[in-house]
């Protein structure tokens, strides 16, 4: 696929649709996690959001230990991209991706996620024939309402089973309520991560009481992780969409101890059409931008908005008195959801001060498997 941007170019000049980096906000971004991480947690940031091994190279040169994934194709590009230690931070159940795991073992550490005693056994079986480890991770249900056993009893049940795993390490728990990152309100969202922790807390003291070492508990994300951090229940955080931010987390509040991101990434679309005074279409959809957390918010322009999609068209409403835009003219969009956007592309087009720096690949775009 031909990138749609060449180094030295003027962003005004990127071809479109394409997904733009703003190198500035971003490193700050990344800064900004590694020093509040520094000396407290380890941070494993997500490649789920970036599905690039440079974003995660540029997060382990600032401290991070390694990077998490949600499936075991992402963790492949990840290892291909020459990250070391990458965990499926997620349940892997069916014999062809527990094999892929069991011997991408040889060439990184991987860990992995389970909920369930016979998919312990198949993890066991699959890493003895591959003549490999894996790290497992018991998975609690700490809000979420998806994957993970419940804390305490079940736990150490299962903690129990991969403990007695010849080719299986025992490496914790993995603990990350989901659905508290886009809880607007920072009460709420340190209710009920307060929750998580007394869940977490509870689980390793059984685990230790009974015999059971818990190396690490692993989990968080970019809207709460300061209170995993704070709640001293987590050894290590996994953000990822910190790195870039979207239009649905502008719309969290934002206050100590949670710091605040930069914008860093947006769709560069072209005005492809004027034919009314109150609106105009650029190029950038359905095929450009997701829009499962909203529509995508047009960048500094006040009085535009983004108001619908279709696969290859964008509709722009201009309210009487704004600037309109010309045809022609290029606008930066905010996504509304920046990790299933990312997907949507084969570049990141990385700029700096309005001039394009580098042009990294998205290795594990579709990585579904």
């Amino acid at each position: 696929m031909t990138p749609p941007a060449t180094v030295g170019q003027p962003l005004a000049q990127v071809d479109t649709p394409a997904l733009i980096l703003d190198l500035d906000a971003f490193e700050r971004n990344l800064k900004t996690v590694a020093d509040l991480a520094r000396g407290r947690v380890r941070v494993r940031a997500h490649a789920k959001t970036s599905k690039c091994p440079e974003v995660g190279k540029r997060q382990m040169a600032l401290g991070a230990v390694g990077v998490c994934c949600q499936k075991v194709a992402e963790a492949e590009a990840m290892v291909e991209g020459g990250i070391a230690d990458v965990l499926v931070s997620n349940e892997v159940v069916g014999e062809a991706k527990i094999e892929r795991l069991a011997r991408l073992a040889a060439r990184a550490r991987i860990g992995v996620c389970v909920d369930d005693a016979g998919n312990v056994l198949a993890l066991e079986a699959a890493a003895h024939r591959a003549g490999t480890k894996l790290d497992v991770y018991v998975e609690l249900e700490v809000g979420m309402g998806r994957c993970g056993v419940a804390p305490g009893e079940p736990a150490l049940a299962l903690a129990r089973s991969v403990a007695a795993c010849a080719n299986l390490r025992f490496a914790g728990l993995q603990a990350y309520n989901g659905r508290a990152q886009h809880v607007r309100s920072m009460a709420e969202r340190g209710a009920l991560i307060g929750k998580a922790a007394a869940a977490v807390r509870m689980t390793r003291e059984m685990l230790e009481k009974n015999g059971v070492a818990c190396p690490i508990v692993t989990g968080a994300g970019s809207g709460t992780f300061m209170f995993e951090v704070e709640s001293g229940a987590w050894d290590e955080i996994q953000p990822g969409s910190y790195a870039f931010m979207d239009a649905d987390y502008a719309k969290n509040e934002w206050a100590a101890p949670l710091p605040r991101f930069e914008h860093a990434l947006f769709v560069l679309t072209t005005v492809m059409s004027r034919a009314r005074p109150d609106r105009a279409i650029v190029d950038a959809g359905l095929k450009a931008s997701s829009v499962d957390s909203g529509m995508p918010v047009i960048w500094q322009r006040p009085g535009l908005a983004y108001t619908q999609a279709s696969d290859e068209h964008g509709f722009v409403a201009i309210e009487p008195g704004a600037a309109a835009p010309a045809l022609g003219e290029k606008l930066l969009l905010m996504p509304g959801h920046c990790d299933p956007t990312i997907n949507l592309y084969d570049w990141y087009v990385c700029v700096r001060r309005g001039v394009v720096q580098a042009l990294w690949p998205i290795t594990a775009r579709g990585a579904l498997t």
